[in-house]
């Protein structure tokens, strides 16, 4: 059986991702619905951009399998998220959980690992939980941004993933965060309440903080560490 970096060769990427950049962010999504078919999904952590692309999905009709990375240290508020959503568009939003519970893997590592090692938490709660719940999939949705980070903005509209093996395609990637809230507003989409309290990126409540005026809006995850990427996104040259 063909891998997925067999199906599309680096020639179809770029032509696509030069064909799509600066597209509209539905259209973007018409592409990779069309392309992909039942082998695209989405993943999410219930953030603004997050929020849109699921209205957006909705708006379309399009019937991708959306997801969230449950690791067990999410907000009330975020999980809420998710049930506004789903009430209001009608779709399912699966949550996908590491192995272990966060009682069980605190008791295997002697308490809470997040304050040890963040990046073994992150990379056992969501690293490897992504890669079960890829697969089986070609591509696949997220909802970052170029200006959220210098890491971010090296990213392609349309891009090969080289850690996870397959297709990611960034229909939000262009737009800024004034455009990300106009939209929300007019369009009255839901979102996590955090934002309105100084959390403009939510991540797990042990490691998101607010942040102050005029600060970076990711400042506030793992706020003290020399760290601003979980893992999901962090980018190699292949993904240039």
């Amino acid at each position: 059986m063909a891998t997925v970096a067999e199906l599309f060769s680096a020639e179809e990427i770029a032509e696509a991702n030069g064909l799509l950049t600066g597209a509209a962010p539905t259209e973007i999504l018409r592409w990779g619905v069309e392309r992909f078919g039942s082998r695209l999904t989405m993943a999410t952590a219930f953030g603004p951009e997050g929020c849109i692309l699921i209205h957006m999905l909705a708006e379309i009709q399009a019937p991708v399998r959306i997801f969230n990375l449950d690791t067990g240290y999410q907000f009330p508020e975020t999980l809420e998220v998710r049930d506004r959503l789903m009430e209001k568009y009608g779709v399912e939003i699966d949550l996908v959980s590491a192995e272990q519970t966060t009682a069980e893997y605190e008791a295997e590592h002697g308490g809470p690992l997040y304050v040890a090692n963040s990046d073994r938490c992150c990379h056992d709660r969501k690293i490897v939980p992504l890669r079960r719940a890829l697969v089986g999939y070609d591509a696949w949705i997220t909802a970052i941004r170029a200006e959220q980070s210098a890491a971010r903005a090296q990213a392609k509209t349309i891009g090969w993933d080289a850690k996870f093996g397959l297709v990611k395609v960034n229909p939000l990637l262009k737009w800024t965060r004034r455009d990300v809230w106009a939209f929300i507003v007019s369009n009255k989409i839901p979102y996590n309440p955090l934002h309105d309290r100084g959390y403009p990126s939510v991540g797990c409540y042990p490691c998101t903080k607010a942040v102050g005026a005029g600060e970076d809006e990711r400042a506030g995850r793992w706020a003290g560490q020399a760290k601003t990427e979980c893992g999901l996104h962090s980018l190699d040259s292949s993904q240039l």
